[in-house]
């Protein structure tokens, strides 16, 4: 299934994609897609819905993020070989963890406005994995059965505020509109090797990063495992699990974004999202 909430902001519809790429509204069958609303319980719910009887949404308008809320917005750095390089830093020899303010939460078409003081500010496509149910010391061998779906992430993240200044990495990537995700949920089930996924971004039509997601230092399976060896994940968590070589601070001269640049990026079978930068206000 393809998941997906549609609708102002504040106003979100939960819907999903049937097999004619027609919109149809969920609303009065689920609540909305976050917490236990992602659960292997709800989504068995949907599911077993009559897709042909649910109304047709025939503009359906702007597109939310596709989860509603998250109760931990989870990230793993450098976990590309070749992204690792890029920066010239090592390979790390465990998945390096941080985490984004959930409040930066945005839809995939969203404009991405620059914080105050942004001068750095860079893109990262990513691949998004949202948490089906409670995960705690779980093997790698059972950890994609914890797997609710996949989903297109961009880890927008401003890079002074994040590297020059002082403390974790948080700050540089928790800005309102830095975490657009979406368009949809595709459930598990719809992706059977998350670890064989194209990924590619664009900044005004030049592609930046090209990619596939076969080139991670962890895959995912294992980064779950290793996850749950120190924190429960939970229902509608969902793990940025890093971006490829090719961004703005690993260039040589580095470039960052601008207002009035466009992002546009994709994960293979899970949609594409489009962004335009916006000033600071």
């Amino acid at each position: 299934m393809k998941l997906l909430r549609f609708g102002a902001k504040g106003q979100e519809k939960p819907g999903l994609l049937d097999a004619e790429g027609q919109v149809r509204d969920l609303t009065g069958h689920v609540p909305d897609f976050a917490g236990d609303g992602v659960s292997f319980a709800a989504l068995h719910r949907v599911r077993a819905l009559d897709v042909e009887s649910l109304p047709v949404v025939n503009s359906p308008g702007r597109l939310g993020a596709c989860l509603g809320r998250v109760p931990t917005f989870h990230c793993i750095g450098l976990n590309y070989a070749r992204h690792a390089a890029e920066t010239g830093g090592k390979p790390p020899p465990e998945p390096i963890l941080f985490s984004k303010a959930a409040s930066a939460l945005s839809g995939p078409n969203d404009d991405v406005p620059l914080p105050r003081g942004s001068e750095k500010a860079d893109w990262e496509v990513e691949l998004g994995v949202v948490i089906g149910r409670e995960a705690l010391y779980v093997s790698e061998a059972e950890a994609l059965d914890y797997v609710a779906g996949y989903c297109v992430v961009n880890d927008v993240s401003e890079r002074e505020f994040q590297i020059e200044r002082k403390g974790q990495w948080i700050k540089g990537k928790s800005a309102p509109g830095f975490g657009p995700v979406g368009p949809w949920l595709v459930t598990a089930d719809e992706v059977p090797d998350p670890q064989k996924l194209a990924l590619s971004l664009s900044v005004n039509g030049e592609t930046m990063q090209s990619s596939n997601t076969s080139d991670m230092i962890f895959g995912v399976a294992h980064i779950i495992s290793y996850m749950s060896r120190f924190m429960r994940l939970v229902p509608g968590d969902i793990i940025a699990t890093g971006t490829p070589e090719g961004v703005g601070m690993g260039m040589k001269p580095q470039r960052f974004l601008r207002a009035g640049d466009v992002m546009e990026l994709s994960v293979e079978g899970l949609g594409t999202q489009r962004q335009t930068v916006l000033a600071a206000e």
